[in-house]
């Protein structure tokens, strides 16, 4: 799809839908694209000489899911969890990951002129999985590279 399309003489901006997420006091933006569901906690069986932000593994209507905590992976310090954290089940490459975070907002929608593109240092590996920066109602959300955050070298 173009970034705008023209319907009827009418000119529309495209809009990109995110799912709103907080850690800690920051809120971040998921790609709609890339969930598949959204679960309350549940329990995670953990599994041996994993990483260290690898809690374990859930099973989601007889789909074994690995998941683990977003806080943890982005350098963050590790919370018990709350009535209000959750479970995003991300779609990628084929399979399914399960991302622990504090809190999901609401969707929003972003133009592409509401998204600054973030360029990025290799020395900073939380600054990695920032991909842009959105303007929504006057606050600032950290757009998440999913691919960046599910890959293994940026830990």
């Amino acid at each position: 799809m173009n970034e705008i399309a023209a319907l009827n003489g009418v000119v529309e901006v495209e809009k990109i839908q995110y799912i709103k997420i907080r850690l800690n006091d920051e809120y971040f933006g998921i790609d709609i694209k890339y969930i598949d569901n959204i679960v309350r906690m549940q329990h995670i069986t953990r599994v041996p000489k994993s990483m260290d932000y690898i809690k374990g593994v859930i099973n989601l209507r007889g789909e074994v899911i690995p998941v683990f905590s977003l806080r943890v992976k982005m350098g963050m310090e590790e919370i018990e969890e709350t009535r209000s954290s959750r479970i995003i089940i991300i779609k990628y490459d084929g399979d399914s990951v399960g991302l622990i975070v504090d809190e999901v907002k609401e969707v929003i929608n972003l133009s592409v002129d509401e998204i600054e593109k973030v360029y990025r240092d290799s020395s900073e590996n939380a600054q990695n999985f920032i991909s842009g920066v959105g303007k929504e109602a006057g606050n600032l959300i950290s757009l998440l590279d999913i691919n960046e955050v599910l890959n293994d070298r940026t830990v």
